[in-house]
């Protein structure tokens, strides 16, 4: 059993879909998408920017991981907007499907990257926090799954969509393709293959 789950998990992986914006036809190559998220932190580095991640229930786990390993592995300010006193009292006042839009109005700069993370792709508090980033004229990445029309992965500069209605797929997914990015900037594998990626591509990191 345990085989035939690591098999789904790598065909998961495998037919991943990188697109750029709303553009679902322009597919990249997974190392082109990878290059693409990269090329988004060093701007958002660059910038004197922050990095915010959300997700809920295990991808609220993955978000957590990923800041974590931002603030910490490669020194990029990120931070979750986590906190159980704000989460309450904006839910309470405003509803839940605001529990995240609310703080990035007020925090959230232009220089700054949301990466958004819904298994579904359809959590209303997600796709509103991902529309306050771009009213704020923020960098937005998105990562989903489940249905490949899913509100979501057509919002983000970099979208990342795994083709499972899973939720210990996509999640397992989405943690891995993040550790993936975050091992790969520590070796300097990025600066070192930078002329992988065309101009082209990386235009879009306005």
């Amino acid at each position: 059993m345990i085989f035939k789950r690591l098999q789904e998990f790598y065909h998961t992986v495998e037919k991943g879909r990188y697109t750029q914006g709303k553009e679902t036809e322009a597919l990249l190559e997974p190392l082109e998408g990878l290059f693409l998220f990269a090329a988004f932190l060093q701007k958002t580095l660059r910038a004197e920017g922050k990095v915010f991640v959300i997700g809920n229930g295990g991808s609220a786990g993955i978000a957590s991981h990923f800041a974590t390993d931002l603030l910490k592995a490669l020194k990029i300010p990120a931070l979750t907007l986590f906190d159980s006193n704000i989460m309450t009292c904006l839910s309470n006042d405003y509803g839940y499907e605001h529990v995240f839009s609310e703080p990035l109005k007020r925090l959230l700069k232009k220089e700054d990257l949301l990466v958004a993370i819904s298994s579904s792709g359809k959590s209303p508090n997600i796709l509103k926090a991902a529309q306050a980033a771009l009213d704020q004229k923020a960098s937005l990445i998105t990562l989903s799954g489940f249905r490949f029309d899913n509100p979501l992965r057509f919002l983000g500069g970099l979208n990342i969509w795994l083709e499972a209605e899973d939720y210990g797929l996509v999640e397992t997914g989405h943690f891995f393709i993040l550790h993936t990015i975050v091992d790969l900037w520590k070796t300097g594998f990025f600066a070192k293959a930078s002329k992988k990626v065309s101009k082209g591509q990386l235009a879009y990191v306005k």
